[in-house]
């Protein structure tokens, strides 16, 4: 008995030590652990110790290729005098026309008016051929759109029709307009803008909503002059005016689908 109780006793003393902890000295690794008379570690940010893959930027030869090529004609060299401070500069002038500075700003004023005389025109051509014979009809005059409701023009024809005192009143508040602009922009004031006249009615005060603005204007500008041209040269092909065209877009839907159902199949 005495003898059973000696082995089991001998089995678990051998068997708790496989669970006891080994001596610190024999087992420490100085790499691994800190010494028990060394400071604590400073604790250091995740977020400051995640690498982040720098981002890729053009230098030497290939941003200089970037710098001096024009961005709407990329295998064309960018214009000295275009260097981009305009709105909607996009380094289009494969002609040269703007040798300098002061070219620049001409063409730009040029452009700028253009743009704006288009713009109006490109909403008054289609709604003239609208609204001419409605109100002709109401005011008791002669309609100016001829029996194919087209809008009178160099290629269309019957420009006869149009007073001469129109043609007077158009060219000279068009003069006075031009020779404002002139003395503007020949004025001592350096901030001046190609087309300010000074207007700031729903014109931003910031500079990023004046140079949005500025950007917007010129964009439907540039599209509004290929519209008009497109008018013109469409109604001189077709014989047709550009509303009877496209009448989805200047007339209610029924009278549209009644015109396209050989005029009475919708009711």
């Amino acid at each position: 008995m005495m003898k059973s109780l000696s082995f089991a006793f001998a089995f678990l003393a051998a068997t708790s030590s496989a669970f006891a902890p080994t001596q610190r000295n024999a087992l420490k690794n100085p790499a691994l652990y800190m010494s028990d008379t060394t400071e604590p570690a400073p604790i250091v940010d995740e977020a400051a110790s995640i690498e982040v893959e720098p981002t890729i930027v053009a230098s030497g030869s290939s941003a200089a290729a970037v710098a001096t090529m024009s961005q709407s004609l990329p295998f064309l060299p960018r214009p000295a005098a275009l260097t981009g401070e305009l709105a909607g500069d996009v380094g289009f002038d494969p002609l040269g026309f703007a040798k300098s500075e002061a070219d620049l700003m001409n063409y730009r004023e040029a452009e700028v008016k253009h743009a704006r005389l288009a713009m109006l025109a490109a909403a008054g051509w289609p709604l003239s051929e609208v609204f001419d014979k409605k109100i002709a009809l109401a005011m008791g005059m002669e309609p100016i759109l001829g029996s194919d409701d087209r809008v009178p023009s160099l290629l269309n024809g019957g420009l006869g029709k149009i007073s001469p005192a129109y043609w007077v009143g158009c060219i000279g508040a068009a003069a006075l307009i031009d020779i404002f602009g002139q003395l503007r922009m020949k004025g001592d004031n350096k901030d001046y803008i190609p087309g300010d006249f000074g207007l700031r009615l729903g014109y931003p005060a910031n500079e990023e909503g004046q140079k949005r603005m500025q950007l917007a204007e010129i964009k439907n500008g540039r599209l509004a002059m290929i519209a008009i041209f497109a008018f013109a040269i469409q109604e001189f092909v077709s014989k047709q005016g550009v509303v009877d065209e496209t009448p989805l877009f200047f007339f209610p839907l029924i009278e549209t689908l009644h015109k396209y159902a050989n005029s009475g199949y919708i009711q």
